[in-house]
């Protein structure tokens, strides 16, 4: 199998996530191999990903991949420094599926703050709140997962155990009326939202969209690998509501949603 061939299986796959993976991954193969026909196919392999789609225009336009890379990391720097201001003593963190910007974040926090927790979902039907889980507990976190569907008891006010604090989602992309981001994610804001917790967003700038975006709704047999003549929804990604959004944390620094898109738009 070519290495580009390998890299797209695992893309589509899941195999390779998050949306700066995949942006990494993708123009590390395009860069080798620049043709119309290998731009066109990592376009196609995960429709809900603008952060590869912007990268792939700018190498088009005569940036680097090094350029790149750098930005890459020095937002990552930006939004983990921003984050660990909105981090205190004792407090617990909500977050769901994985976000390489919310665990990096977290796992920077835990390096210069005093101890606190995090709250978060396995993110059926791919389970990957559970690699959050085990990144966050390697790095000496506490991690408490809950399944989906008990989100609303993790973030519920009059819980007996200790309350959640802030919420920290990371997003696949921005758009004029909200934040797409896995399936899920807009229940866990407006229960935030009910329960006067803030819901912070951690992205690259470069995941603003300007256009229409189609939301990926992959194979049902991720869900449930039966035969039985049953009809099966299986949607990746929804809209997280600008309304229940406390701000963005990002390259730009932090905003409200409003104050991003006027400012992403004049960068």
């Amino acid at each position: 199998m070519k290495k580009e061939d390998k890299i797209i299986k695992d893309i589509k796959e899941v195999k390779i996530q998050g949306a700066t993976d995949i942006a990494k991954k993708g123009i590390k193969i395009y860069t080798e191999h620049p043709t119309k026909k290998l731009r066109k196919r990592l376009m196609g392999v995960r429709p809900t990903e603008p952060l590869l789609f912007n990268s792939l225009d700018y190498l088009d336009k005569g940036m680097s991949y090094e350029e790149i890379m750098k930005h890459f990391f020095e937002t990552q720097e930006k939004i983990n420094k921003e984050v660990l201001k909105f981090i205190n003593r004792n407090d617990v963190v909500f977050t769901h599926c994985h976000s390489s910007a919310v665990v990096n974040s977290l796992i920077y926090a835990k390096k210069r703050k005093e101890k606190f927790e995090v709250y978060n979902t396995e993110t059926r039907p791919l389970f990957q709140g559970r690699k959050t889980a085990q990144k966050l507990k390697k790095a000496g976190i506490k991690v408490t997962s809950f399944v989906d569907s008990a989100m609303e008891i993790a973030l519920e006010r009059k819980q007996k155990s200790r309350k959640v604090s802030v919420v920290l989602l990371g997003a696949d992309a921005i758009l004029k009326k909200g934040v797409v981001n896995k399936v899920g994610s807009n229940v866990v804001a407006q229960v935030a939202f009910d329960n006067k917790i803030p819901v912070y967003i951690l992205a690259d700038s470069w995941k603003f969209y300007p256009k229409k975006i189609k939301i990926e709704e992959r194979d049902f047999q991720e869900v449930w690998d039966t035969t039985r003549k049953l009809k099966i929804r299986n949607p990746a990604f929804e809209l997280i509501e600008k309304k229940y959004i406390k701000g963005i944390i990002s390259d730009l620094g932090v905003l409200k949603f409003g104050d991003f898109l006027k400012k992403v738009k004049h960068n």
